[in-house]
Protein backbone atom coordinates (compact mmCIF):
# COMPACT_ATOMS: atom_id res chain seq x y z
CA UNK A 1 0.00 0.00 0.00
CA UNK A 2 0.90 3.58 -0.69
CA UNK A 3 1.82 5.76 2.50
CA UNK A 4 0.93 9.52 2.02
CA UNK A 5 3.48 10.97 4.53
CA UNK A 6 6.89 11.09 3.57
CA UNK A 7 9.08 9.48 5.95
CA UNK A 8 13.06 10.21 6.05
CA UNK A 9 15.67 9.79 8.60
CA UNK A 10 15.60 11.36 12.13
CA UNK A 11 19.43 11.64 11.67
CA UNK A 12 20.18 13.56 8.88
CA UNK A 13 23.54 15.59 6.89
CA UNK A 14 22.82 18.85 7.35
CA UNK A 15 24.60 22.07 7.94
CA UNK A 16 23.05 23.66 11.41
CA UNK A 17 21.24 26.57 12.19
CA UNK A 18 22.96 29.47 13.57
CA UNK A 19 24.00 29.70 17.31
CA UNK A 20 23.60 26.80 19.22
CA UNK A 21 23.00 24.50 16.48
CA UNK A 22 26.84 23.65 15.42
CA UNK A 23 26.42 20.11 14.92
CA UNK A 24 27.87 19.36 11.59
CA UNK A 25 26.81 15.39 10.61
CA UNK A 26 29.18 14.56 7.57
CA UNK A 27 28.35 10.26 6.92
CA UNK A 28 25.35 8.53 7.59
CA UNK A 29 24.82 7.38 10.73
CA UNK A 30 21.95 4.84 12.27
CA UNK A 31 18.80 5.89 13.00
CA UNK A 32 17.93 2.93 14.58
CA UNK A 33 17.65 1.77 18.53
CA UNK A 34 21.92 0.68 18.07
CA UNK A 35 22.34 4.51 17.47
CA UNK A 36 21.33 6.15 20.71
CA UNK A 37 24.21 5.09 22.99
CA UNK A 38 24.93 8.54 24.89
CA UNK A 39 24.10 11.79 25.19
CA UNK A 40 25.88 13.71 22.50
CA UNK A 41 23.48 10.92 20.20
CA UNK A 42 20.73 12.64 21.75
CA UNK A 43 21.83 15.59 21.45
CA UNK A 44 22.36 15.68 17.46
CA UNK A 45 19.31 14.16 17.22
CA UNK A 46 17.27 16.74 18.91
CA UNK A 47 19.47 19.07 16.30
CA UNK A 48 17.55 17.78 13.88
CA UNK A 49 14.61 18.13 15.12
CA UNK A 50 15.28 21.95 16.04
CA UNK A 51 16.50 21.71 11.62
CA UNK A 52 12.69 20.31 10.74
CA UNK A 53 11.45 23.32 12.28
CA UNK A 54 14.16 25.27 9.89
CA UNK A 55 12.55 23.41 6.70
CA UNK A 56 8.92 24.02 7.15
CA UNK A 57 8.36 27.14 6.14
CA UNK A 58 10.80 26.73 3.59
CA UNK A 59 8.61 24.31 2.05
CA UNK A 60 5.61 26.25 2.43
CA UNK A 61 5.48 29.60 3.41
CA UNK A 62 3.26 29.07 5.72
CA UNK A 63 4.02 32.81 8.04
CA UNK A 64 3.06 34.51 4.93
CA UNK A 65 0.58 32.70 3.62
CA UNK A 66 -1.70 33.41 7.05
CA UNK A 67 -1.71 37.18 6.34
CA UNK A 68 -3.24 36.04 3.06
CA UNK A 69 -5.79 34.35 4.65
CA UNK A 70 -6.35 37.55 6.92
CA UNK A 71 -7.61 40.69 6.37
CA UNK A 72 -4.66 41.91 6.12
CA UNK A 73 -2.90 41.08 2.62
CA UNK A 74 -3.67 40.10 -0.55
CA UNK A 75 -2.26 37.33 -2.23
CA UNK A 76 -0.49 39.28 -4.89
CA UNK A 77 2.68 38.04 -6.63
CA UNK A 78 3.60 38.73 -10.70
CA UNK A 79 1.25 39.82 -13.00
CA UNK A 80 1.91 36.19 -14.83
CA UNK A 81 2.18 34.36 -12.24
CA UNK A 82 -0.34 31.29 -11.48
CA UNK A 83 -3.25 32.44 -9.11
CA UNK A 84 -2.82 29.72 -6.25
CA UNK A 85 -2.14 32.48 -3.65
CA UNK A 86 -5.12 34.35 -5.20
CA UNK A 87 -6.76 30.80 -4.44
CA UNK A 88 -6.16 30.88 -0.95
CA UNK A 89 -6.93 34.38 0.06
CA UNK A 90 -10.50 33.99 -1.56
CA UNK A 91 -11.01 30.41 -0.56
CA UNK A 92 -11.68 29.45 -3.57
CA UNK A 93 -9.97 26.12 -5.52
CA UNK A 94 -12.26 27.67 -8.92
CA UNK A 95 -10.08 30.39 -8.86
CA UNK A 96 -6.51 28.14 -9.89
CA UNK A 97 -7.89 24.42 -10.10
CA UNK A 98 -4.50 22.92 -10.74
CA UNK A 99 -3.43 24.23 -7.21
CA UNK A 100 -5.17 20.45 -5.31
CA UNK A 101 -2.01 19.72 -3.81
CA UNK A 102 -1.10 23.63 -2.69
CA UNK A 103 0.58 22.62 0.62
CA UNK A 104 1.72 19.06 0.11
CA UNK A 105 5.03 20.49 0.77
CA UNK A 106 3.94 22.07 3.93
CA UNK A 107 1.81 18.84 5.12
CA UNK A 108 5.31 16.51 4.22
CA UNK A 109 7.77 18.88 5.81
CA UNK A 110 5.62 18.95 9.60
CA UNK A 111 5.37 15.46 9.53
CA UNK A 112 9.05 15.32 8.73
CA UNK A 113 9.88 16.76 11.59
CA UNK A 114 7.04 15.18 13.89
CA UNK A 115 9.20 12.00 12.72
CA UNK A 116 12.13 13.26 13.86
CA UNK A 117 10.92 14.26 17.72
CA UNK A 118 8.96 10.86 17.21
CA UNK A 119 12.32 8.91 16.71
CA UNK A 120 14.17 10.74 19.48
CA UNK A 121 11.55 10.13 21.98
CA UNK A 122 11.11 6.47 21.18
CA UNK A 123 14.77 5.47 21.60
CA UNK A 124 15.67 8.44 24.27
CA UNK A 125 15.18 5.69 26.92
CA UNK A 126 18.14 3.83 25.40
CA UNK A 127 20.66 6.40 25.95
CA UNK A 128 23.41 5.51 28.64
CA UNK A 129 22.90 9.13 30.28
CA UNK A 130 24.68 8.15 33.44
CA UNK A 131 24.58 11.38 35.92
CA UNK A 132 22.97 13.36 33.10
CA UNK A 133 19.90 12.24 33.97
CA UNK A 134 18.40 16.53 33.82
CA UNK A 135 19.21 16.21 29.90
CA UNK A 136 16.99 13.43 29.54
CA UNK A 137 13.84 15.34 31.30
CA UNK A 138 15.61 18.66 28.97
CA UNK A 139 15.62 17.09 25.71
CA UNK A 140 12.43 15.34 26.34
CA UNK A 141 11.14 18.60 26.69
CA UNK A 142 12.28 19.91 24.01
CA UNK A 143 11.50 17.67 21.30
CA UNK A 144 7.63 17.30 22.88
CA UNK A 145 7.64 21.47 22.38
CA UNK A 146 8.93 21.07 18.98
CA UNK A 147 6.36 18.45 18.12
CA UNK A 148 3.24 20.37 19.78
CA UNK A 149 4.41 23.70 17.97
CA UNK A 150 4.20 21.43 14.57
CA UNK A 151 0.94 20.25 15.42
CA UNK A 152 -0.91 23.00 16.71
CA UNK A 153 0.30 24.65 12.99
CA UNK A 154 -1.64 21.76 11.42
CA UNK A 155 -4.57 21.45 13.15
CA UNK A 156 -5.28 25.05 13.07
CA UNK A 157 -4.38 24.74 9.03
CA UNK A 158 -6.36 21.37 8.32
CA UNK A 159 -8.03 20.80 11.47
CA UNK A 160 -8.43 17.07 10.49
CA UNK A 161 -5.25 15.33 10.36
CA UNK A 162 -3.30 12.16 11.35
CA UNK A 163 -2.03 12.07 14.77
CA UNK A 164 1.56 10.09 14.68
CA UNK A 165 3.09 9.89 17.85
CA UNK A 166 5.17 6.73 17.22
CA UNK A 167 7.69 6.40 14.12
CA UNK A 168 5.33 4.67 11.97
CA UNK A 169 4.85 4.49 8.07
CA UNK A 170 1.16 3.00 8.58
CA UNK A 171 -1.77 4.77 6.76
CA UNK A 172 -2.82 6.62 9.89
CA UNK A 173 -6.29 7.69 9.67
CA UNK A 174 -7.61 11.40 10.24
CA UNK A 175 -7.86 12.43 14.24
CA UNK A 176 -10.34 14.40 15.68
CA UNK A 177 -9.73 17.81 16.54
CA UNK A 178 -9.95 17.45 20.06
CA UNK A 179 -7.70 14.32 20.65
CA UNK A 180 -5.26 16.41 18.22
CA UNK A 181 -5.07 19.53 21.43
CA UNK A 182 -5.26 17.04 23.85
CA UNK A 183 -2.07 15.67 22.61
CA UNK A 184 -0.61 19.52 21.90
CA UNK A 185 -1.64 20.48 25.35
CA UNK A 186 -0.28 17.30 27.21
CA UNK A 187 3.22 18.27 25.34
CA UNK A 188 3.03 21.42 26.26
CA UNK A 189 2.40 20.58 30.05
CA UNK A 190 5.48 18.03 30.21
CA UNK A 191 7.70 20.48 28.60
CA UNK A 192 6.32 23.21 30.61
CA UNK A 193 6.98 21.55 34.13
CA UNK A 194 9.75 19.88 33.05
CA UNK A 195 12.49 22.97 31.70
CA UNK A 196 14.55 24.72 34.18
CA UNK A 197 12.94 27.98 35.66
CA UNK A 198 16.23 29.77 34.28
CA UNK A 199 15.85 33.50 32.90
CA UNK A 200 15.66 33.35 29.20
CA UNK A 201 19.55 35.03 29.54
CA UNK A 202 20.94 31.80 30.44
CA UNK A 203 19.85 29.53 27.57
CA UNK A 204 21.64 29.35 24.10
CA UNK A 205 19.61 30.99 21.42
CA UNK A 206 16.93 29.31 19.58
CA UNK A 207 16.55 26.50 22.64
CA UNK A 208 13.19 26.10 23.87
CA UNK A 209 12.52 27.06 27.50
CA UNK A 210 9.97 26.60 30.22
CA UNK A 211 8.82 30.09 28.89
CA UNK A 212 8.39 29.10 25.47
CA UNK A 213 6.28 26.51 26.23
CA UNK A 214 4.05 28.24 28.70
CA UNK A 215 3.10 30.62 26.20
CA UNK A 216 2.75 28.41 23.52
CA UNK A 217 0.30 26.75 26.00
CA UNK A 218 -1.33 29.24 26.53
CA UNK A 219 -1.84 30.28 22.40
CA UNK A 220 -3.41 26.07 21.80
CA UNK A 221 -5.57 27.14 25.06
CA UNK A 222 -7.49 30.27 23.91
CA UNK A 223 -7.81 29.01 20.17
CA UNK A 224 -9.28 25.87 20.76
CA UNK A 225 -11.40 27.76 23.53
CA UNK A 226 -12.46 29.97 21.45
CA UNK A 227 -12.97 27.85 18.25
CA UNK A 228 -14.74 25.26 19.75
CA UNK A 229 -16.63 26.94 22.57
CA UNK A 230 -15.25 24.66 25.27
CA UNK A 231 -13.72 25.60 28.23
CA UNK A 232 -11.38 22.54 28.99
CA UNK A 233 -8.85 20.87 27.05
CA UNK A 234 -6.18 18.12 27.91
CA UNK A 235 -6.70 19.02 32.02
CA UNK A 236 -5.84 22.94 30.56
CA UNK A 237 -8.17 25.79 31.70
CA UNK A 238 -8.64 29.48 31.42
CA UNK A 239 -6.80 29.24 34.75
CA UNK A 240 -3.71 26.88 34.16
CA UNK A 241 -3.39 28.95 30.79
CA UNK A 242 -3.37 32.56 32.55
CA UNK A 243 -1.13 30.98 35.31
CA UNK A 244 1.21 29.93 32.49
CA UNK A 245 1.94 33.27 31.43
CA UNK A 246 1.74 35.02 33.99
CA UNK A 247 4.91 32.63 35.48
CA UNK A 248 6.63 34.08 32.13
CA UNK A 249 5.64 37.95 32.95
CA UNK A 250 7.12 37.64 36.25
CA UNK A 251 9.92 34.91 36.20
CA UNK A 252 11.30 34.49 32.66
CA UNK A 253 13.20 37.67 32.35
CA UNK A 254 11.80 38.72 29.31
CA UNK A 255 10.66 42.33 28.48
CA UNK A 256 9.62 44.70 25.47
CA UNK A 257 12.77 46.65 23.68
CA UNK A 258 11.62 50.49 24.02
CA UNK A 259 11.35 51.29 20.10
CA UNK A 260 9.33 48.65 18.01
CA UNK A 261 11.53 49.83 14.75
CA UNK A 262 14.53 48.29 16.35
CA UNK A 263 12.96 44.58 16.24
CA UNK A 264 13.42 44.77 12.58
CA UNK A 265 15.96 44.66 10.18
CA UNK A 266 14.01 46.50 7.45
CA UNK A 267 12.58 49.26 9.73
CA UNK A 268 15.55 49.90 11.74
CA UNK A 269 17.66 50.21 8.18
CA UNK A 270 15.17 52.29 6.60
CA UNK A 271 14.92 54.41 10.30
CA UNK A 272 18.59 54.46 10.57
CA UNK A 273 18.33 52.93 14.24
CA UNK A 274 20.54 49.73 15.70
CA UNK A 275 18.58 46.67 15.23
CA UNK A 276 17.69 45.12 18.40
CA UNK A 277 19.13 41.80 17.69
CA UNK A 278 17.86 38.04 17.00
CA UNK A 279 18.90 37.63 20.86
CA UNK A 280 16.64 41.19 22.24
CA UNK A 281 14.73 40.40 25.55
CA UNK A 282 11.16 40.51 23.63
CA UNK A 283 12.26 37.25 21.67
CA UNK A 284 10.60 34.35 23.83
CA UNK A 285 11.04 31.66 20.74
CA UNK A 286 12.73 31.62 17.58
CA UNK A 287 12.68 29.14 14.66
CA UNK A 288 16.35 30.13 13.66
CA UNK A 289 18.32 30.94 9.72
CA UNK A 290 21.43 31.01 8.47
CA UNK A 291 22.54 32.46 5.56
CA UNK A 292 23.22 29.32 3.31
CA UNK A 293 23.73 30.04 -0.40
CA UNK A 294 22.36 27.11 -1.92
CA UNK A 295 18.90 24.92 -2.62
CA UNK A 296 19.94 21.38 -0.73
CA UNK A 297 17.33 19.93 1.10
CA UNK A 298 19.72 20.91 4.29
CA UNK A 299 20.14 24.63 3.47
CA UNK A 300 18.99 26.30 6.89
CA UNK A 301 18.68 30.46 4.88
CA UNK A 302 15.03 31.84 5.38
CA UNK A 303 13.48 31.29 1.86
CA UNK A 304 10.31 32.32 2.27
CA UNK A 305 11.27 35.39 3.23
CA UNK A 306 11.61 36.12 -0.67
CA UNK A 307 7.61 35.87 -1.23
CA UNK A 308 7.02 39.40 0.32
CA UNK A 309 9.43 41.36 -1.27
CA UNK A 310 8.32 43.69 -3.23
CA UNK A 311 8.24 42.77 -6.83
CA UNK A 312 10.41 43.16 -9.53
CA UNK A 313 12.68 46.27 -8.15
CA UNK A 314 15.06 46.57 -5.32
CA UNK A 315 15.13 50.20 -3.84
CA UNK A 316 17.32 50.49 -0.86
CA UNK A 317 16.82 49.17 1.63
CA UNK A 318 14.11 46.53 0.26
CA UNK A 319 15.56 44.04 -1.91
CA UNK A 320 13.21 42.82 -4.69
CA UNK A 321 11.17 39.41 -4.64
CA UNK A 322 8.02 37.58 -5.13
CA UNK A 323 5.54 40.49 -4.73
CA UNK A 324 3.38 38.71 -2.26
CA UNK A 325 0.93 39.69 0.60
CA UNK A 326 0.40 43.11 -0.91
CA UNK A 327 -1.29 44.81 2.29
CA UNK A 328 -5.09 45.88 2.12
CA UNK A 329 -4.65 49.95 2.47
CA UNK A 330 -7.66 49.36 5.25
CA UNK A 331 -4.67 48.17 7.50
CA UNK A 332 -2.52 50.99 6.77
CA UNK A 333 -5.23 53.16 7.71
CA UNK A 334 -6.14 51.08 11.04
CA UNK A 335 -2.81 52.78 12.18
CA UNK A 336 -3.08 55.89 14.08
CA UNK A 337 -0.28 58.10 12.05
CA UNK A 338 1.61 58.54 15.43
CA UNK A 339 1.61 54.40 15.74
CA UNK A 340 5.33 53.25 15.55
CA UNK A 341 3.73 50.24 14.32
CA UNK A 342 2.69 51.38 11.24
CA UNK A 343 6.21 52.77 9.38
CA UNK A 344 7.99 49.07 11.08
CA UNK A 345 4.74 46.38 9.79
CA UNK A 346 4.05 48.25 5.97
CA UNK A 347 6.14 49.63 3.45
CA UNK A 348 4.21 52.52 2.03
CA UNK A 349 5.38 53.19 -1.51
CA UNK A 350 4.08 56.69 -1.38
CA UNK A 351 4.86 57.83 2.30
CA UNK A 352 8.29 56.61 1.96
CA UNK A 353 8.84 58.64 -1.32
CA UNK A 354 9.91 54.92 -3.00
CA UNK A 355 10.89 55.65 -6.92
CA UNK A 356 8.90 52.21 -8.17
CA UNK A 357 7.96 51.71 -11.25
CA UNK A 358 7.22 47.85 -11.72
CA UNK A 359 3.65 48.07 -10.22
CA UNK A 360 2.28 45.99 -13.42
CA UNK A 361 4.44 43.37 -12.60
CA UNK A 362 2.62 42.91 -9.13
CA UNK A 363 -0.55 41.57 -9.33
CA UNK A 364 -3.19 43.16 -7.06
CA UNK A 365 -1.22 46.00 -6.50
CA UNK A 366 -1.99 48.51 -3.58
CA UNK A 367 0.87 50.87 -3.22
CA UNK A 368 1.69 48.93 0.42
CA UNK A 369 3.91 45.69 0.99
CA UNK A 370 4.99 43.58 4.37
CA UNK A 371 7.54 44.88 5.97
CA UNK A 372 8.78 42.32 9.37
CA UNK A 373 10.08 40.14 7.11
CA UNK A 374 11.44 42.45 3.84
CA UNK A 375 14.65 41.02 2.47
CA UNK A 376 17.43 44.04 2.54
CA UNK A 377 19.53 45.69 -0.34
CA UNK A 378 22.19 47.92 -0.09
CA UNK A 379 22.58 51.73 -1.60
CA UNK A 380 23.45 50.30 -5.07
CA UNK A 381 20.46 48.16 -4.81
CA UNK A 382 22.25 45.00 -4.52
CA UNK A 383 21.45 42.22 -2.30
CA UNK A 384 23.01 42.33 1.39
CA UNK A 385 23.75 38.42 0.97
CA UNK A 386 24.39 36.40 -2.17
CA UNK A 387 21.78 34.37 -3.18
CA UNK A 388 18.71 36.67 -2.24
CA UNK A 389 16.52 33.56 -2.66
CA UNK A 390 18.13 31.05 -0.39
CA UNK A 391 20.65 32.99 1.60
CA UNK A 392 18.13 35.26 3.94
CA UNK A 393 19.35 34.70 7.35
CA UNK A 394 16.64 36.75 9.58
CA UNK A 395 15.40 34.56 12.46
CA UNK A 396 11.18 34.07 12.37
CA UNK A 397 9.81 35.30 15.81
CA UNK A 398 7.29 32.71 16.55
CA UNK A 399 6.35 34.07 20.25
CA UNK A 400 7.32 37.77 21.39
CA UNK A 401 6.61 39.16 24.65
CA UNK A 402 4.56 41.43 23.59
CA UNK A 403 1.75 38.47 22.45
CA UNK A 404 2.32 36.66 26.15
CA UNK A 405 1.45 39.79 28.11
CA UNK A 406 -1.49 40.38 25.68
CA UNK A 407 -2.62 36.70 26.14
CA UNK A 408 -2.64 37.53 30.23
CA UNK A 409 -4.66 40.79 29.45
CA UNK A 410 -7.13 38.94 27.43
CA UNK A 411 -7.19 35.75 29.71
CA UNK A 412 -8.46 37.76 32.36
CA UNK A 413 -5.11 38.77 34.65
CA UNK A 414 -5.94 41.42 37.35
CA UNK A 415 -3.07 43.27 35.42
CA UNK A 416 -4.95 43.33 31.93
CA UNK A 417 -4.99 47.08 31.54
CA UNK A 418 -1.25 47.56 32.11
CA UNK A 419 -0.12 44.92 30.35
CA UNK A 420 -2.55 46.62 27.95
CA UNK A 421 -0.88 49.82 27.93
CA UNK A 422 2.28 48.34 28.09
CA UNK A 423 2.02 47.27 24.43
CA UNK A 424 0.09 50.24 23.29
CA UNK A 425 2.30 53.09 24.93
CA UNK A 426 5.28 51.10 23.69
CA UNK A 427 3.95 51.38 19.92
CA UNK A 428 2.92 55.11 20.02
CA UNK A 429 4.02 57.60 23.16
CA UNK A 430 1.37 60.26 22.84
CA UNK A 431 -1.55 57.70 23.27
CA UNK A 432 -3.36 57.99 26.76
CA UNK A 433 -2.73 54.91 28.65
CA UNK A 434 -6.49 53.37 29.03
CA UNK A 435 -8.62 52.53 32.16
CA UNK A 436 -9.67 49.87 31.27
CA UNK A 437 -9.71 47.10 28.46
CA UNK A 438 -12.17 44.75 26.85
CA UNK A 439 -11.57 42.00 24.55
CA UNK A 440 -12.27 43.82 21.84
CA UNK A 441 -9.75 46.32 22.41
CA UNK A 442 -7.22 43.76 23.00
CA UNK A 443 -7.76 42.28 19.74
CA UNK A 444 -7.47 45.06 17.73
CA UNK A 445 -4.00 46.13 19.55
CA UNK A 446 -3.25 42.47 18.56
CA UNK A 447 -3.92 43.46 15.15
CA UNK A 448 -1.74 46.38 14.49
CA UNK A 449 0.90 44.73 16.91
CA UNK A 450 1.41 41.70 14.73
CA UNK A 451 0.57 42.58 11.69
CA UNK A 452 2.87 40.30 9.28
CA UNK A 453 4.11 37.88 11.81
CA UNK A 454 0.81 35.47 10.82
CA UNK A 455 -0.88 35.27 14.09
CA UNK A 456 -4.04 38.08 12.88
CA UNK A 457 -5.71 34.94 11.13
CA UNK A 458 -5.91 32.95 14.12
CA UNK A 459 -6.96 35.12 16.12
CA UNK A 460 -10.15 35.83 13.82
CA UNK A 461 -10.42 32.27 13.54
CA UNK A 462 -11.07 31.74 16.92
CA UNK A 463 -13.62 33.95 17.51
CA UNK A 464 -15.95 31.20 15.40
CA UNK A 465 -16.08 30.91 11.87
CA UNK A 466 -18.91 33.08 11.63
CA UNK A 467 -17.21 36.41 13.07
CA UNK A 468 -13.87 35.09 11.40
CA UNK A 469 -15.61 35.27 7.76
CA UNK A 470 -17.33 38.18 8.57
CA UNK A 471 -14.63 40.30 9.71
CA UNK A 472 -12.53 39.47 6.86
CA UNK A 473 -15.17 40.53 3.91
CA UNK A 474 -15.78 43.85 6.02
CA UNK A 475 -12.15 44.85 6.09
CA UNK A 476 -10.77 43.01 2.44
CA UNK A 477 -11.26 45.65 -0.40
CA UNK A 478 -12.85 43.61 -2.69
CA UNK A 479 -12.10 45.74 -5.64
CA UNK A 480 -7.97 44.73 -5.49
CA UNK A 481 -9.32 41.30 -6.47
CA UNK A 482 -7.71 40.04 -9.37
CA UNK A 483 -7.72 36.05 -9.64
CA UNK A 484 -8.26 35.49 -13.53
CA UNK A 485 -11.85 35.35 -13.91
CA UNK A 486 -14.38 37.51 -15.06
CA UNK A 487 -16.08 38.11 -11.73
CA UNK A 488 -13.74 38.12 -8.38
CA UNK A 489 -15.92 37.60 -5.32
CA UNK A 490 -17.84 40.49 -3.61
CA UNK A 491 -17.51 40.57 0.19
CA UNK A 492 -20.96 38.78 0.79
CA UNK A 493 -19.32 35.98 -1.40
CA UNK A 494 -16.14 35.95 0.33
CA UNK A 495 -17.89 35.67 3.52
CA UNK A 496 -20.00 32.75 1.61
CA UNK A 497 -16.50 30.58 0.99
CA UNK A 498 -14.78 30.80 4.17
CA UNK A 499 -17.52 29.91 6.21
CA UNK A 500 -17.53 27.04 3.86
CA UNK A 501 -14.78 25.69 4.12
CA UNK A 502 -15.12 26.60 8.23
CA UNK A 503 -11.66 28.27 7.95
CA UNK A 504 -9.41 25.66 7.15
CA UNK A 505 -7.35 24.81 4.02
CA UNK A 506 -7.45 21.69 1.39
CA UNK A 507 -5.73 19.31 2.29
CA UNK A 508 -3.55 18.40 -0.54
CA UNK A 509 -5.34 15.93 -2.86
CA UNK A 510 -1.70 13.76 -3.67
CA UNK A 511 -1.51 12.80 -0.07
CA UNK A 512 -5.33 11.83 -0.48
CA UNK A 513 -4.64 9.61 -3.09
CA UNK A 514 -1.05 8.20 -1.80
CA UNK A 515 -3.37 7.50 1.50
CA UNK A 516 -5.53 5.27 -0.80
CA UNK A 517 -8.48 7.30 0.47
CA UNK A 518 -7.88 7.06 3.94
CA UNK A 519 -7.31 10.74 3.84
CA UNK A 520 -10.86 12.79 3.65
CA UNK A 521 -10.76 16.43 2.13
CA UNK A 522 -12.07 19.27 4.18
CA UNK A 523 -15.11 20.79 3.74
CA UNK A 524 -15.55 23.50 0.57
CA UNK A 525 -12.63 22.24 -1.14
Amino acid sequence: MKRYIIIIAAIMTFTSCKKFLTTELTDAVQTNITYYKTPSDAFTALTGCYNGLDLIYNSDAIPAELEVFSDNSFGGTGAFDGYGWEMIDEFDKNVSPSDVSFHSSGWKSYYQAIYRCNVLLQNIDNVQWGDSMGLKKKYTAEAKFIRAYCYLDMVRLWENIPLITTPTSDNVPQADPETTFTQIMSDLRYASDSLPSDSYTSVPSGRVTKWAAESLLARAYLFYSGYYGKSTIGGETAATALAAVEDVIAHSGHSLVSDFNTLWPAASTAKNVPYAGEENPEVVFAIKYSSTDNWSGDATGNRWMVMEGIRSQSIYPYQAGWGACTVDPKLWNAYAPTDTRRFATILSVNDENLPYNKSSDCREYTGYFLKKYAMLCDQSGTSIVSNFQTGQYQDFFAIRYSDVLLMAAELGSPNAVSYYNQVHERADSSAAPATAVSKADILEERRLEFAGEGIRYWDLLRQGIDVAAATIAANTTVSNFSDGTANPPSASQLEANIKATGGFQQIPSDQITLSSGVLKQNPGW
